[in-house]
């Protein structure tokens, strides 16, 4: 099966900034990679967990189940994030505090860290230029993530860019 989006016709030049980490899977990664692919969002944080395949249980007469791989997804461009994720247009990496002595960063278990997980198709060097950005004093006391979209959505030019570059590609 293949879904497809019609063409909007209404207008819409407001910044979007999509706010992804290692938790974020599935679902939510094919939202941020579909934003990316268009050109409509930024997306920031760090790596995705990488899950893009669909599976589904079928119980068994004797009470086990069977666990098949029934879809992959991808992004509009095709690119599959199996075990690779989204990466980060601006990878911004998140903070824990669990004390204001205790500083650290937050692990995430990645698909690719899992037993038996799939391998990524086709061609998955991704080359996206990607930058480090780290707010050490908003780290202090506040989701430097967030803060780092705020800082980005005050920066309304760099969203122009994406206009002009949308704009350009429709008159051709």
């Amino acid at each position: 099966m293949k879904f497809s989006a019609h063409p909007n016709t209404k207008k819409r030049d407001y910044p979007i900034i999509v706010l992804v980490n290692g938790g974020s899977a599935s679902g939510s990664e094919i939202v941020a990679g579909a934003l990316q692919d268009h050109n409509r969002a930024v997306v920031l944080g760090t790596t995705t967990f990488g899950k893009a395949s669909v599976q589904t249980i079928i119980p068994l007469d004797d009470g086990s189940g069977l666990r098949l791989t029934t879809a992959r997804y991808y992004t509009p461009s095709g690119k599959s994030i199996q075990a690779t994720g989204i990466i980060p247009d601006v990878t911004v990496k998140s903070k824990t505090f669990h004390s204001p002595e205790e500083k650290k960063e937050i692990k995430f278990i990645k698909e690719k860290d899992l037993k038996g997980h799939f391998e990524p198709e086709g061609d998955t060097d991704d080359t996206t230029p990607s930058e480090d950005v780290e707010d050490e004093k908003a780290a202090e006391e506040e989701d430097p993530q967030l803060v780092r979209a705020v800082q980005l959505l005050k920066s309304w030019h760099i969203f122009k860019k994406f206009d002009a570059e949308n704009n350009h590609a429709e008159m051709q």
